[in-house]
């Protein structure tokens, strides 16, 4: 039998807090955006897939070539999976992953006039489709206020913490009703690229941090907060949007 969610008894003015928090992200990226290439909701959707278990930047070495002759189902399924697999064959798990896009593609073609859904369960009824790509489709191609929960996203959120769980479900979960409505719409963008710069697995920058100040995680070090100086948070930002390797994918 499933073991129940975790309870987590927020302290007082925790959500003045978690405000804090994302207005402090907001300020710093004020338009945050995911790291993986793509041209079309198709693209993209193949992208996603793709990224299981790999870094957005090797997934756009493999697909700038690929969607230069393969960006709409019809496309893909003339590449054929021998076409698919030559072309992102540097991509971990390639030819499980090139089966799904060739699947899937069909499945697009005959179930969607070719068409990616708006639909969450059409989406997660897609061939190597599952909630955290889906939500990353509906947010980026819809514009849908859904939080995807990579491994930044499920790290971040222990750690701070915001919103901890076992589980990818449970920190979604949490999340989704904590974080105010203003912000839902790019909470899972800031919170990947916090996890993937900022507050890293193994060596978090917390002296560089723009929420080191409402960070509870006892092992930080500490250090004057970023905020406080204009300077070090335009650093921090540049720092943010010229990296490689979340995306929305992990």
């Amino acid at each position: 039998m499933a073991r129940p969610a975790r309870k987590f008894a927020p302290r007082s003015g925790e959500a003045e807090r978690v405000q804090a928090i994302f207005e402090r992200f907001a300020a710093a990226l004020p338009e945050p955006k995911g790291e993986l290439e793509y041209r079309n909701d198709f693209t993209l959707l193949v992208a996603v897939v793709l990224s299981a278990q790999a870094t957005d930047a090797g997934v756009n070495k493999a697909t700038r070539a690929l969607f230069e002759i393969a960006d709409t189902p019809q496309k893909m399924l003339d590449l054929g999976e021998a076409g698919l697999i030559e072309k992102i064959k540097t991509i971990g798990l390639y030819r499980n992953k090139a089966k799904n896009v060739i699947a899937l593609s069909k499945s697009l073609l005959r179930d969607h006039g070719g068409k990616v859904p708006q639909s969450r369960e059409a989406l997660e009824a897609l061939p190597g489709v599952g909630r955290k790509t889906a939500n990353v489709v509906l947010n980026i191609a819809f514009g849908e206020e859904t939080i995807a929960v990579d491994t930044h996203v499920f790290r971040v959120s222990n750690r701070i913490p915001l919103a901890p769980g076992r589980t990818p479900a449970e920190v979604e979960a949490g999340l989704l009703r904590i974080v105010p409505k203003p912000f839902l719409r790019h909470a899972h963008h800031w919170l990947i690229l916090h996890g993937r710069y900022t507050c890293k697995a193994l060596a978090p920058a917390c002296p560089r941090c723009v929420i080191q100040d409402f960070c509870r995680w006892e092992g930080k070090r500490l250090a004057p907060p970023l905020h406080s100086s204009p300077a070090k948070r335009g650093r921090g930002t540049a720092r943010q949007r010229g990296g490689g390797g979340s995306g929305l994918s992990g």
